[in-house]
This record gives structure tokens, sequence and C-alpha cells, in this order.
């Protein structure tokens, strides 16, 4: 989360970071995804080939359903081996940042998970998603890129 703020001073470097938290009680994954509201407005522009749409105030439709839409198509997670229905939530606006809010229910344990995340990789080359994965205290990451979506942790 650090480098997430401290990346602000730094931008344009493009960079997200996402957390991936292992709940054994409620048997699920929450997801919390941080994003620069400009990078993440323009690859939603890109994909939907309308340049000047506000993310947070279209014409049609809502924002959530913009987010969500685009989230869905680029954030996949597999555990044990096994694709994860993700289900959004909803977003919120942070100075510079949209977070964005997702789960994964009906997840009994979890001993390995492959993450694919091409979050505005389609935009630039030097785009890193950053993912925290966290169960039972013990947090792991993975730096993904345009050459590299895909990484699996086992635990």
């Amino acid at each position: 989360l650090s480098l997430f703020f401290l990346t602000f001073a730094l931008h344009p470097l493009h960079v997200s970071v996402t957390e991936v938290k292992f709940d054994e009680k409620d048997k699920e994954l929450e997801i919390t995804s941080r994003f620069f509201l400009d990078d993440f407005e323009s690859a939603i522009r890109e994909q939907l080939k309308q340049p000047t749409l506000d993310i947070l105030q279209p014409t049609t439709g809502t924002a959530d359903e913009l987010i969500g839409n685009y989230l869905l198509q680029n954030l996949q997670i597999k555990v044990d081996g096994k694709l994860t229905k993700l289900k959004y939530l909803g977003h919120e606006v942070d100075g510079d940042a949209v977070i964005a809010y997702l789960y994964a229910p009906g997840i009994k344990k979890m001993n390995s998970i492959t993450v694919m995340h091409s979050s505005i990789t389609e935009l630039f080359d030097d785009q890193s998603n950053l993912v925290h994965v966290t169960k039972n205290n013990t947090t792991r990451s993975l730096r993904l890129h345009r050459q590299s979506l895909t990484e699996s942790l086992t635990f």
C-alpha cells in the first residue's frame, strides 16, 4: 500500500495494487484493486472506443457497470487449479485513485492461487499490476505485466 501512494508522486509510473485475502471463516476471497483514475479511465475509453467517456459520470449506464465489466474481463483467479467466479461489489474514489471491491465466494480451502491481471497493460508497456495475496497472516506478492500476465503462488 505504501508503494502505491509513493507512486502518486512518481506518476507517470503505471502501476496498480491488488490485495487478495483468503477469509477462511467466510470461505471467500476478498479483493481490493487500486488504480490511478486517469490510467483506468483511459483503458476503459480505449476498450469501448469512446475517447471522451467520463467513467465516473457516464451518459449511459453507471460507473459501477463500466468499472465492474472492465475488471471482470481483466482479472481472473484460479484457486487450486479451479477458476473462481468473481463478483464485483462496487468502487470508491480516493484522490487520484479508484478503488474497486470484488469477492469470490465458495472457497473452502486455498493451497495454491493463480492470478491473471491484464488491466491497463493494453495501453502502457510499463504497466505493472502488483498482487498481494494473504492467507493465515502470510502475504506473498506477484508482479504482473504485459510480458507475464499470469503467475501462481503455493501456500
